[in-house]
């Protein structure tokens, strides 16, 4: 700053001879020296503070700026982005990568010698610079050294615009220099130079068109609330949905009545391009094999479903016991025979059975229903109720439509009378390996790790102290030792069911198959899995092209949640969607990791149940 400070107009006489003194004498005195300039009264409190009353001198270092990293000291400006960068920490980009993206636009770096603050300011010609990488070390901070390699950027750069992490800890800092600022979903932008938000949205547009910011930040202010905000025609727009976006703003508040785009860590916005609405008919619901835990999950959801009923409930276990829990009416365990199914399937009592019973059961209930269906059709009454088979009996089967939604098509699903229900390890390994189908490797297949509640493993009828039936779990945490247990090592029913329909999302010319090698494990919690994949890929891949192939696989997917952390237990036991997270790719770049989660009762059981049934 000595030779700038020199050329001020209001450095002169007394003023500038000091300065020249100073710097004469901190030249020959180490690096590590300082003068303050206080009063004598103040000495003692001000001696060391360069924020207080008196003023702190310092022989600093010397600012530099290169449009090449070469210039700069390949290895030094190499060892920053590997020690500082947040996306290479967080493996969401490798070094390599940083230094390639470098390449594809002309750039500056600007810093001081020690490298304590390191900036990289992207500038094609004719558009806005953005600031790409902005890396100080704590004792650039502390030292303001930040601060004046900004000064130097802003000398060079009318306009700027440059992003954050939210969570980081020095964000004050940034908001302090920025005239304005958004944040959404763990990511916030910074601008200064620009005051019309209008101007804002067509820059910030023209950089994502470009790819010259990562994320999705448009609009540039909050959605409309759902019961404020209308349709281009006028009329009620759909209730938006998803986690909330925030706005701030260092010199005004910005508001656009639009919908926002979808970020890295946000929960997928509501499906707007020819959604398929759920009925809002009432229907009766029949259901077969209602004592264990996902019968006792579907009947609380139906029980605050508005537009489902049970009609029926069957346990041979619990029959003339009342079923507890629901609420709408009084419901009392029965014992249906296949002839008691084939006669209300006949005459039109049901308009979906819901089978909920153990595998290898089900096809003399499913036999029954359609008994009564071909009796009813020869009668012209319609074509039948739907069934709804939980267990695995019909996943394999030619007839029955399969029932996960986010993959396999909602369309298909809503017009199929005979839907099977996916297995709950199944449905979250398809759920983490459908995004990147195109980019397995063909030689070495994906590995599910998968970690399940011992609700997973079912329930055994037995009686309490009074004599009156009970269901016990069939593993307990006692039986574990509160530790986990792997069964079912290989060929488990999972497995084949995941590779069998995955392989339907590859193209039939390709004559390709997916396998899956998993392994589950039954943990001491009640409900909820855990699932890790390893999956080889075809080429090597970042992260955020990970990360992007996850977004645009579920970006209408209201029941998808994407993070960038990896998802806990706390986040999927109790809930009704789907969670993935900690996205990781190995230092080669040829193999990525995944984790997923979901309640193993819900999404994995009875919430999937009622997103077919209707």
């Amino acid at each position: 700053e000595y030779d700038q400070l020199m050329k001020e107009p209001w450095v002169k006489y007394g003023t500038k001879l000091k300065l020249r003194e100073f710097k004469e004498m901190l030249d020959h005195l180490p690096r590590s020296s300082s003068i303050a300039v206080i009063s004598a009264s103040a000495l003692q409190k001000e001696l060391f503070t360069d924020s207080g009353a008196g003023t702190l001198i310092r022989r600093g270092y010397k600012l530099f700026k290169h449009d090449s990293i070469d210039k700069v000291g390949a290895d030094r400006f190499r060892q920053v982005i590997h020690d500082r960068d947040p996306e290479v920490l967080t493996g969401f980009q490798s070094v390599t990568g940083v230094l390639s993206d470098l390449k594809k636009t002309p750039y500056t770096i600007y810093g001081d010698e020690p490298m304590d603050v390191v900036a990289v300011v992207t500038h094609p010609p004719g558009e806005i610079p953005v600031m790409t990488k902005l890396l100080s070390s704590r004792a650039g901070v502390l030292n303001s050294v930040i601060d004046n390699v900004f000064n130097s950027v802003k000398k060079d750069h009318r306009k700027l615009f440059w992003t954050l992490n939210a969570d980081d800890e020095n964000r004050s800092w940034h908001f302090e220099r920025a005239d304005g600022s958004f944040t959404r979903a763990g990511k916030s932008l910074f601008w200064y130079g620009v005051q019309d938000v209008k101007e804002v949205e067509r820059i910030v547009e023209e950089f994502e068109q470009k790819g010259r910011i990562e994320r999705s930040y448009l609009p540039v202010g909050p959605s409309a609330p759902p019961h404020r905000a209308t349709s281009s025609s006028g009329g009620p727009a759909p209730a938006p949905s998803g986690t909330r976006a925030y706005s701030t703003s260092a010199r005004r508040l910005v508001n656009q009545n639009v919908n926002a785009k979808r970020g890295y860590a946000t929960v997928a916005p509501e499906p707007i391009i020819h959604p398929v609405q759920a009925s809002t008919q009432q229907k009766r619901v029949a259901l077969i094999g209602a004592r264990g835990y996902t019968g006792q999950a579907l009947t609380a959801l139906i029980n605050a479903h508005p537009y489902l009923t049970l009609s029926h409930v069957s346990s041979r276990q619990l029959v003339g016991r009342k079923l507890e829990g629901y609420d709408k009416t009084s419901i009392t365990y029965s014992n249906l025979s296949l002839k008691d199914v084939e006669r209300m399937e006949k005459d039109g009592e049901v308009d979906a059975w819901v089978m909920a019973l153990p595998n290898g059961v089900v096809k003399p209930f499913v036999d029954a229903v359609d008994k009564g269906v071909e009796a009813r059709e020869e009668e012209g009454r319609g074509k039948g109720g739907v069934v709804v088979d939980l267990g695995a009996d019909y996943r394999f089967e030619e007839g029955w439509t399969y029932g996960l939604p986010e993959l396999y098509g909602r369309q298909r699903i809503r017009s199929a009378k005979r839907i099977s229900n996916p297995g709950c390890y199944a449905t979250t390994t398809q759920m983490l390996l459908a995004p990147l189908i195109d980019h397995l490797n063909p030689t070495s297949n994906p590995t599910v790790f998968g970690l399940s509640g011992y609700s997973g493993a079912g329930t055994v009828p037995s009686t309490n102290s009074t004599g009156e039936p009970i269901s016990l779990p069939k593993i307990t945490p006692e039986m574990l030792g509160g530790a986990v247990k792997p069964y079912s090592l290989t060929d488990h029913i999972h497995e084949r069911e995941a590779g069998f329909h995955l392989s339907s999302l590859l193209s039939s010319e390709s004559g390709k198959k997916v396998k899956v090698a998993f392994v589950p494990t039954v943990t001491s919690w009640f409900s909820g899995i855990i699932a890790t994949a390893s999956v080889p890929l075809s080429q090597r891949m970042t992260a955020r092209e990970v990360i992007e192939l996850f977004e645009e696989r579920y970006k209408d997917e209201r029941m998808v949640e994407i993070k960038k952390e990896v998802p806990m237990l706390s986040d999927v036991e109790g809930k009704h969607g789907w969670m993935c997270g900690g996205f990781q790719v190995h230092s080669e770049g040829e193999r990525v990791v995944v984790v997923g989660g979901l309640d193993n009762l819900l999404k994995g059981a009875a919430t999937q149940c009622l997103q077919v049934s209707l």
